[in-house]
């Protein structure tokens, strides 16, 4: 296995944890309504993450394809948890920037 690959498989890990952080956290949030979208996409994003570094540890023929759609659903977290202002999303979106970047790498 690539080092590259090795490096992006652990971002996504990463993410993977700073995505159920946030949303565990953003539960316990006083206006939990408010950060419903914010907690769907950290499930989603998490999911994907480590859908992902499964399909690179196999060497799968569709990591590339795959990596494609986790950037993306990364990039759509980040940016929704840019917008609270509660370190948790801020730590969020800046594991997702980092994994999107690493996983359009991969999917290149």
């Amino acid at each position: 296995m690539q080092q590259e690959h090795r490096e992006c498989i652990e971002q996504c890990y990463e993410c993977a944890a700073a995505c159920d952080i946030c949303a565990s956290s953003c539960l316990r949030e006083d206006n939990v309504e408010m950060m419903k979208h914010c907690i769907q996409l950290d499930m989603q994003c998490a999911a994907i993450c480590r859908l992902a570094a499964q399909f690179m540890a196999l060497e799968s023929a569709y990591s590339q394809k795959l990596c494609r759609l986790c950037a993306d659903i990364c990039k759509a977290c980040a940016e929704e948890c840019a917008r609270h202002d509660h370190d948790h999303c801020q730590n969020c979106a800046r594991a997702c920037s980092q994994c999107a970047d690493a996983c359009l790498k991969m999917a290149a």
